[in-house]
């Protein structure tokens, strides 16, 4: 059930105050009676509603089990789905250190003292990441998935592509979200699933999927929200003022689970490996498949397995 919370103002990271900070959110389950609260971080342009773009991890009779535990997801700063905020500045930057901050005074405001389970993939894997460095005493458990603790330049110049389009008017929506497409997947998923007839000219089927997915996305989202969450994944840095990634990141104190996707070239295994390399209590795995980057959402079989094998409680 969607909920919200006045929470007060917050001071950015870059020092802009911003003023009466309302949160929207999700809980699942009852947060007085859980054996566990569960936190999830959710990515670019998903939800707090986070049982509607994940249906076969949380449920009566699924992995995250609302009769056992609580669930909580929070829309995130910037987004369109219902966290509001007041400042003067029109487009203020706000970073992934700023969204973990306020998901930091929700917690309070609900009276959480301990996340058991911390988790998310791409722009939720570098809040969940993030928290685990600035509160790593409140988070117990850690799972990131297709994430990394410093943006890419790969990652920023695909992401300055899609600004690019946003900036040429009404339909540039769809354009950075066809942009977006293709590092989302890859070679092989567009192979497998946008086939054509031998004789086809035109009117390709790949064609017409980066365009349908485009229009799709401008029925749901905003351009504003979507150049800002662009700029605030691109700010995810867990080493910017303290010292170096490898110190920033062995100060998660966690059990943690990192997995990787074979298939991911927005956010290469390599990323997730480093993250565990660098951590003192982290395990890293990957699975295999054909979704690219979005096998984070899509794999649910294969990353429940794994949830299994590393966190006894689930």
């Amino acid at each position: 059930m969607l909920e919200y919370l006045e929470i007060g103002d917050l001071v950015l990271e870059n020092g802009t105050l911003i003023r009466n900070v309302r949160i929207a959110y999700n809980v699942y389950g009852n947060i007085d009676n859980a054996e566990k609260i569960i936190w999830i971080c959710h990515a670019l342009t998903a939800n707090s509603d986070a049982e509607t773009w994940w249906p076969e991890m949380i449920g009566k009779d699924e992995i995250f089990n609302t009769d056992k535990h609580a669930i909580i997801c929070a829309n995130v700063l910037g987004s369109c789905y219902g966290t509001t905020f007041e400042c003067e500045e029109e487009k203020p930057l706000i970073t992934v250190r700023d969204m973990v901050s306020a998901h930091q005074k929700l917690a309070d405001s609900l009276k959480i003292s301990s996340i058991d389970f911390l988790l998310g993939g791409s722009l939720g894997g570098m809040q969940c990441l993030e928290w685990s460095i600035i509160n790593p005493d409140f988070i117990k458990n850690l799972f990131v998935i297709a994430t990394n603790c410093k943006h890419s330049s790969w990652g920023i110049a695909f992401n300055e592509a899609q600004r690019m389009a946003l900036e040429l008017g009404e339909k540039g929506l769809d354009a950075a979200r066809a942009i977006a497409m293709l590092s989302y997947r890859n070679y092989k998923t567009y192979e497998y699933s946008q086939v054509d007839d031998i004789n086809a000219a035109d009117d390709f089927s790949a064609a017409s999927y980066q365009r349908y997915q485009g229009e799709k996305l401008r029925k749901r989202f905003t351009p504003s929200a979507y150049y800002s969450l662009s700029k605030s994944m691109d700010s995810n840095n867990v080493g910017r003022n303290r010292g170096s990634l490898e110190k920033a990141l062995s100060k998660i104190t966690a059990k943690t689970l990192v997995i990787g996707i074979d298939s991911d070239i927005l956010f290469p295994v390599n990323e997730q490996q480093y993250i565990a390399k660098n951590m003192e209590n982290a395990v890293y795995e990957q699975i295999k498949s054909k979704y690219g980057h979005d096998g984070f959402l899509l794999e649910t079989d294969k990353i429940k397995t794994l949830l299994k094998k590393h966190f006894d409680f689930l």
